[in-house]
């Protein structure tokens, strides 16, 4: 059940729902932001009222590695600079802004948008596998690395993974154990992270 401030009007009580509708924002939190949202001047809220529409008009997946973008290639797809020859599996769009604040790995990603789950239903036609396989089959792609969550559902898809990629012929390695199990990547330190892609094992 939502909770409302009785003392407060219709408008604050709608904002502070929404906001409370956040992953990690309480009602309290909730309402210390619609009081400062409140205070702040008008072109600070309609900056963020319009970013807040852009994020849902203008973005949309990258056509080659499944990462948000704001066109058909994200900003990794279209650089130059980084090797084609690895790929980086991840589960979520937000694991690679984990991996990239290290600026160690220089190879391209492939976001899955979940892992493998039949407790959830979410079975391997469900997720990102038949356009990774697709750019495998494309070659000129040497090694993939499976970064997918160490939790029950990642082991998961990274077995399944590994048993579709071997035939290629292409190496298949996975980050270093150094992430604790259940632990997601994003919310993992740069530490662990670099010991992690510089670890990576054969599996």
């Amino acid at each position: 059940m939502e909770k409302t401030f009785p003392q407060a009007s219709d408008t604050i009580n709608r904002l502070i729902q929404e906001l409370a509708k956040l992953p990690g924002v309480g009602p309290k939190s909730a309402q210390r932001l619609t009081y400062y949202l409140l205070r702040a001047p008008v072109e600070q809220t309609q900056a963020l009222a319009e970013a807040l529409m852009a994020l849902k008009s203008k973005t949309q997946l990258c056509v080659s590695c499944f990462n948000i973008a704001d066109g058909e290639l994200c900003p990794i797809c279209r650089n130059t600079q980084r090797k084609t020859s690895q790929i980086l599996v991840v589960e979520q769009p937000q694991d690679i802004l984990a991996l990239e604040h290290m600026a160690l790995y220089k190879g391209q990603y492939h976001v899955l948008h979940g892992a493998i789950s039949p407790t959830e239903g979410v079975g391997a036609g469900d997720i990102r596998i038949k356009e990774l396989m697709r750019r495998l089959s494309a070659g000129g792609v040497t090694e993939v690395i499976v970064g997918t969550n160490p939790t029950v559902e990642g082991e998961t898809t990274s077995m399944y993974l590994k048993r579709l990629i071997a035939p290629l012929g292409i190496r298949v390695t996975r980050l270093a154990r150094g992430l604790p199990f259940g632990t997601e990547l994003e919310y993992a330190d740069d530490m662990t992270l670099s010991r992690a892609i510089e670890g990576r094992q054969e599996f």
